[in-house]
């Protein structure tokens, strides 16, 4: 990828937070409240808790997801005045998918 890739860099940061988002644990909010300051864990890593795996295939989903939603925003965009920005969506798509086409199709 060049250094200079604006669309690809900017698919891959935003596909790199919705794994990101997916790996994270949920909040369990009824376990958070109604807890007095002084039964609340303490000590190094006392809150720590191992982020969720996803597995290939939710990988290949969520950036298929990420690929569809630029696809479907880009379409929806008809006006003149946002070709730009449709183009654009089409090639950040255009590199997600490349991605899961696998090895040697760039």
């Amino acid at each position: 990828m060049r250094a200079g890739d604006k669309a690809a860099v900017s698919a891959l940061r935003a596909t790199l937070a919705a794994l990101d988002n997916a790996e994270a644990v949920p909040v369990d909010e009824a376990g958070l409240r109604g807890v007095a300051l002084e039964h609340a864990p303490v000590g190094v890593g006392a809150t720590e808790v191992a982020r969720r795996e996803v597995s290939e295939r939710g990988v290949e989903d969520i950036v298929r997801a990420e690929a569809a939603e630029r696809l479907e925003v880009a379409a929806r965009l008809t006006a003149p005045a946002h070709a730009g920005r449709a183009a654009r969506l089409r090639a950040e798509a255009a590199v997600l998918l490349r991605f899961l086409d696998g090895p040697g199709t760039e």
